[in-house]
């Protein structure tokens, strides 16, 4: 599907995911704009926010913008339905020939878009932002670190490291994206793993400046999971693996028992304690190994329900192509 405007100019796409983001509203805005003016020579843009049901001002502030700047196209959800689910629901509604996602907190810079869109021009289908700096603490920076590493060596296909959302993915890539209805989606992933021209850009994350973080340590470990469990099946194969190790060297166990009791007459001294730990330590090791089948099957479950990927409660979305004010 090609949106190229009547004018002869590609339409960019801002994908931006927004949750109780009230004070970055009108900074961001200005801050993407200014970057869209620098390129408005060559290309038409759209702003498609995705409002994850935010408690504060933050839809009332994008409804005020939407109603003086006509390119603005807002999408707030009935619930809070994760940040995966909000920026595939931007890839979903957007018209651009290209999409560019940022997030609000202007951590990763509008002043990339230019770049991206020149490796576009090019004919890259997705150009992504490589994190070689983070203004975080060491303890969050090196858990990241690992999970990348980790994410890349057990996942399928290969997977850029530091990489996270902030890209710029092409028609192509949006037209896929939308075939594959992945309930619990991992983008980062599932776009690495489609193949075509990519091309990674190296920067350095900002800190944010206002608001707090959406994103705790309990919603990174649930990310950190779906990533590995969307894009690897090695922890199927591990509980296998691991299952058959454990089977082995208990029979070798029994037949050494079996050796010593008949040919050498050994009495072993009943042990209640060492049988207890066995046993506990038995009854572990089921529990891990089914709690990993059971999340595979938690996601088989939830694809086969065909649940919305989110619930859109309200928006300003015209219908008419996107106007400069």
């Amino acid at each position: 599907m090609n949106t190229t405007c009547s004018k002869g100019k590609p339409l960019v796409s801002f994908i931006v995911p927004v949750y109780n983001e009230e004070s970055n509203i009108l900074p961001f805005y200005e801050a993407v704009l200014c970057q869209a003016s620098l390129l408005d020579a060559r290309y038409e843009f759209e702003f498609v926010f995705t409002d994850n049901h935010s408690t504060d001002r933050t839809y009332e502030l994008l409804e005020s913008l939407a109603n003086k700047d006509g390119r603005i196209r807002v999408f707030g959800f009935s619930k809070n339905f994760g940040y995966q689910r909000s920026i595939m629901t931007g890839y979903t509604k957007c018209r651009g020939d290209a999409a560019i996602q940022l997030d609000c907190d202007l951590q990763d810079p509008p002043e990339l878009a230019a770049r991206f869109l020149e490796h576009w021009q090019e004919g890259a289908d997705v150009v992504y932002g490589i994190r070689i700096q983070r203004s975080e603490s060491w303890a969050i920076n090196f858990t990241r670190s690992i999970f990348y590493r980790l994410m890349n060596a057990l996942s399928e296909d290969k997977l850029p490291v530091d990489v996270g959302d902030f890209r710029l993915i092409s028609r192509r890539i949006i037209d896929l994206l939308c075939v594959y209805e992945e309930v619990q989606p991992y983008l980062r992933g599932t776009i690495a793993s489609m193949g075509f021209k990519q091309v990674g850009i190296e920067y350095a994350r900002a800190a944010r400046e206002r608001g707090e973080s959406k994103y705790p340590i309990s919603k990174l470990i649930s990310l950190a999971v779906d990533g590995i469990l969307n894009h690897s099946t090695v922890p199927l194969r591990f509980s296998t693996y691991f299952g058959l190790t454990i089977s082995s060297v208990t029979l070798l166990m029994m037949s050494g028992y079996v050796i010593a009791k008949l040919a050498l007459g050994l009495n072993w001294p009943a042990g209640f304690t060492t049988l207890a730990a066995l046993i506990l330590l038995s009854t572990s090791i089921n529990a891990m190994l089914l709690g990993i089948i059971g999340e595979y099957l938690g996601r088989v479950y939830r694809q086969l329900r065909k649940e919305p990927l989110t619930i859109i409660e309200r928006s300003i979305d015209r219908p008419s192509a996107p106007n400069i004010p």
